[in-house]
């Protein structure tokens, strides 16, 4: 991954192999930052994406075996304790342009990874939310 502070944000491009949630989550931790907002787009392979079934309460995921575009990835950053949670959606297209989407839990890099973060100012955490059973922002 290289990265560059571009004024108040940081630009990251991420390299052919690196996972995205694991090396977004490593640069937070290094930088500390305290909250933020993601936008992205580039290439994965590999991608796991989710839906959160309200009414049972859990994610059904599917692997997506191959290479896709990331139309889209769009989250924020927040903390769990001392792990950060960057919780992100992605819009994925293969060769006939069908786009899936979905909570965002792994994705392998393709060609590249090209993420934009703007830090927030506080430490926003995560707690758990009896009603739906996730991990909501306490604000």
């Amino acid at each position: 991954m290289k990265a560059a502070k571009n004024g108040p944000y940081y630009q990251l491009r991420l390299a052919h192999g690196e996972e995205i949630q694991a090396t977004l989550g490593a640069f937070v931790k290094a930088k500390r930052l305290r909250s933020g907002m993601v936008v992205g787009l580039g290439a994965a392979e590999d991608v796991e994406l989710g839906y959160f079934d309200l009414k049972k309460k859990v994610y059904t995921k599917r692997v997506f075996k191959g290479d896709y575009e990331l139309a889209s990835i769009t989250g924020n950053i927040a903390w769990d304790g001392d792990n950060p949670i960057c919780h992100l959606h992605a819009v994925i297209t293969g060769q006939k342009l069908a786009a899936f989407g979905g909570h965002l839990f792994s994705a392998t890099v393709g060609a590249t990874c090209e993420l934009s973060i703007l830090p927030g100012t506080r430490r926003l955490a995560r707690q758990l939310d009896q009603l739906t059973g996730l991990k909501l922002l306490a604000l």
